[in-house]
C-alpha cells in the first residue's frame, strides 16, 4: 500500500510565495518521476512541472522562471517552490509520482490535491 500526502497550499497575496510538498510512504523501492499539475474551476487539469530521475525538469511556459520543482529521493518527496505568484495561479494543485514498487514495478499515484489561492 502507498499513500501520498500533499501539503503547503493556502491563501497568499499576489507576488507572494508558497512551497508545496508531496510525500509518498509505504512499500516503495524508489521514486522515478514526479510532477505537479493544476486544475482551475471549470478548466482541465494542466501540467505545471515535472522532474525526472536524472533531475532534469520541464515547466509550463506560464510558470517558467517563477516555479521550481525539486525532489528528495531518500524520502520519496517532490516539492514545488512557487514565487511571484499571480491570481491566475489560483487552482487545486495535484502531485503525481511514479514509484517503483516491489513485485509491481512502476506505478503512478496521484495526491489528494491542495488548494492554492492568490488574492489580495
Amino acid at each position: 500500500q502507498v499513500q501520498l500526502v500533499e501539503s503547503g497550499g493556502g491563501l497568499v497575496q499576489p507576488g507572494g510565495s508558497l512551497r508545496l510538498s508531496c510525500a509518498a510512504s509505504g512499500s516503495i523501492f524508489s521514486l522515478n518521476t514526479g510532477g505537479w499539475y493544476r486544475q482551475a474551476p471549470g478548466k482541465q487539469r494542466d501540467l505545471v512541472a515535472t522532474i525526472a530521475s536524472d533531475h532534469s525538469t520541464n515547466y509550463a511556459d506560464s510558470v517558467k522562471g517563477r516555479f521550481t520543482i525539486s525532489r528528495d529521493n531518500a524520502n520519496y518527496t517532490v516539492y514545488l517552490q512557487m514565487n511571484s505568484l499571480k491570481p491566475e495561479d489560483t487552482a487545486v494543485y495535484y502531485c503525481n509520482l511514479v514509484l517503483f514498487r516491489p513485485g509491481l514495478g512502476y506505478r503512478s499515484y496521484w495526491g489528494q490535491g491542495t488548494q492554492v489561492t492568490v488574492s489580495s
